[in-house]
Order: structure tokens, then sequence, then C-alpha cells
């Protein structure tokens, strides 16, 4: 009786043991079957949502106009902004921001489109421009090849025929003084104009009673093929020259690096950068060079030749008369133009152009007074030939 209760606890025991045995194979099968089901749940519900995102994209994207989904990219109004001047040359920018702006100078030589190098003519007045018909006589039949620019009083508004190179042209501008650092700032504020036009590679700076001395083909020509920018610069050792240095303008400028020179230049793009850009030389010239330091004389002169003294004619383009002596050159009014005239001042000179000898030495000449237009344009196709 013992031996059965005992046998059967045994046999009991070998069922329990048995019982757990499968149990514990079943369980694992179990969670690796669920956790396969969970993985394939998984996955198939990624591919579900992947899908459905890309299709509302889609279709949102579907709703966007192509200029909103990629504005930066379109070439022909990209290109163009950078490019093409606006028409209108008024602005509300401040100088400060005039000169940041202008001071952008492309790393990459080689222009991604058909460039015309233009001649900027950079006018710089007091009012009206008493001989904007014969400059209209000069540019007509060029417009590819130059812009103007006009720098007059603020209280004063250009009234040019739509016609006329000179219609819109005027700059928003400041009081000028003569001899006084806001005459520079003016010339600054010319070329940085004028450097907002990519076309624009030479500047040349004029007044109102300047005229030209030959017709735009000749003057485009021997400005666009000179491997110099014609700004005067000399080293003056008398009283209006050395005698208007001052010590304080030291370490910058030392007495030996002090120049002279015309206010009427030509430069070329890169040097008109440099004197837009520049920082170092305006605070000394402005603070030290004041009359009877007339700083138009001294300051882009100086400057230039201390920077890049290789790349000066060392003379100026624009014909001047100071044989009457004083401040100021002589001015020729409507008695004076004959051909005799014109001949003295187009013959008997001698210069350095692309270090050859020239007897063309001058493209501009002044001062005319405003009597002198008639004639002006009774000469100007056999003096002129324009």
């Amino acid at each position: 009786m013992m031996q059965s209760r005992m046998l059967g606890m045994e046999e009991g025991n070998d069922q329990a043991s048995v019982i757990r045995a499968n149990i514990s194979r079943t369980l694992p099968l179990r969670l690796l079957l669920f956790c396969l089901l969970f993985g394939v749940m998984a996955v198939g519900m990624s591919i579900i949502c992947m899908y459905s995102v890309r299709f509302f994209v889609f279709q949102q994207a579907g709703t966007v106009t192509p200029s909103s989904l990629n504005p930066r990219f379109d070439e022909t109004e990209t290109i163009e902004r950078w490019i093409r001047p606006s028409s209108n040359l008024w602005h509300s920018i401040s100088d400060k921001e005039l000169l940041w702006r202008a001071s952008f100078v492309p790393k990459i030589h080689e222009y991604p489109f058909m460039r015309v190098p233009k001649i900027a003519f950079m006018f710089l007045t007091k009012g009206p421009l008493p001989l904007a018909l014969l400059w209209d006589k000069f540019f007509k039949g060029n417009e590819r090849y130059f812009s103007t620019y006009v720098h007059a009083l603020p209280s004063y508004v250009g009234g040019y025929p739509s016609s006329s190179a000179f219609h819109g042209r005027q700059i928003p501008s400041q009081m000028v003084e003569w001899g006084k650092m806001s005459m520079c700032e003016a010339e600054r504020r010319l070329l940085a104009n004028a450097l907002l036009d990519i076309s624009n590679e030479w500047f040349i700076l004029l007044s109102e009673s300047c005229i030209p001395l030959y017709n735009f083909s000749i003057t485009y020509h021997y400005i666009s093929r000179s491997k110099y920018s014609f700004m005067e610069s000399y080293d003056d050792p008398g009283p209006y020259g050395r005698g208007r240095y001052d010590s304080r303008m030291e370490p910058e400028v030392k007495l030996s690096q002090w120049r002279k020179g015309s206010q009427w230049f030509e430069v070329n793009r890169m040097l008109a950068v440099n004197i837009i850009e520049d920082t170092k030389y305006y605070p000394k010239f402005k603070e030290f060079c004041q009359p009877a330091c007339y700083v138009d004389e001294h300051y882009f002169t100086t400057m230039l030749t201390l920077q890049v003294p290789h790349l000066l004619a060392n003379r100026t383009l624009t014909w001047t008369d100071w044989s009457r002596g004083g401040a100021h050159p002589a001015t020729f009014g409507k008695d004076d133009m004959t051909e005799a005239f014109f001949q003295r001042i187009l013959e008997g000179h001698e210069c350095l152009y692309n270090d050859e000898p020239s007897t063309v030495c001058f493209l501009f000449a002044r001062k005319f007074a405003p009597s002198a237009l008639d004639p002006l344009l009774g000469l100007a196709s056999k003096v002129f030939v324009f």
C-alpha cells in the first residue's frame, strides 16, 4: 500500500516536471512569435506613414507656385538684379550704407554675362549744367558705352528733357564747401553711386564748366586702352605743397609722402573702390587738412600714390589755364571761342601715354562760361569732330 502511494507520488512528480518543462518551452516560443508579429506590424506602420507623408507633401506642393518653391534660383531675375542698375538714381540710404554697398568686389574676374565696359562721367556742380547741350551732342549714339551722374546742391532739382543724357541722373547730395572735406565726400558719393553699376569700368570727375576736346570714340579708346589711371601726383616743395602739410598726419602720412595734384581725375574701377573704402587716411585729412590746406588737391593723390603708385600716370586729362594767377583758373566766354584758341589747347603738348611719347595729352578742358555754349556748338563738328 505504501509502495503504491510512493509510486503514485513519483509518477505525479514526473508528470509535474513534464508539464513544467512543456510550459517553459512554450513561453519563449510564444514570446518570440509575439515579438516577430510586433516587428512586422511596426515595419508595416512605418511604410504606411512614410507614404502618407510623401502623399500629403506632394499634395501640398501642388498648390504652391513655382516661383515660391525656389525663388533664389530664377537665374534671369537674379542676374538682372545684380547687373542692371536702376533707372532712378534717387535713394534714401545713408552715405555710410552707400559706401559699404559700393565696396562689394567680385572675386571671380570672368563675368557670367556679356559685359560692355562703360565710362562713368561724374559731374560735380552747384546747380544746372549750362553746357549740357554740348555734352548731349558728344554722347549721342554711344549710349551703350557711358553713364552720367550729377552731384548738385541739395536744393537744386534738375529739369533736363527726357532725350538728354542727364535726365534723371541727379544723385542724392549734401552741401559742399570749396576746399573742405565735404568736396571730397561729394566725389566719393559720386564714385559710390557709379560703382553700383557693375558695367562702369572707368570714372571721370568733371565740373559744370568742363567741355570735351575730342569725339566720344577717341575719348573712349584713349581711356580704355590706357595702362594707367590719370591722377595727377607730384611733390611740391613750396608753400602751396609741403607748406600745407601738418605733422600730426603721421604716421599714416609723412612729409616725404605728401603729394599735390589736380582735383579732376580719371580712375579705373579698382582705384575707385580704393577711394570709397578708405578709412585709414580719411580721418587724418579731414582733421588736419583744412583751409589753407585744400584737401581736394591732396587727399586722393597722396593716398593712391602711397597705395598704387605704379598704376598712376601722374597727370590729369583736364586742361586748365592757371597763367593768370590767383586761387582760381581762367574762365573763357563767348569771345574766346575761336579755332585758334582751341588750336593752342590741342597742340603744343607732350606727355607719356602707356610709357610712349604722345602729343594727345588732354581730353577735356575748363573753365567755360555759359555764354560759350552757342559758339561751342557751332565749332563742335569742325574742331571736336562730333
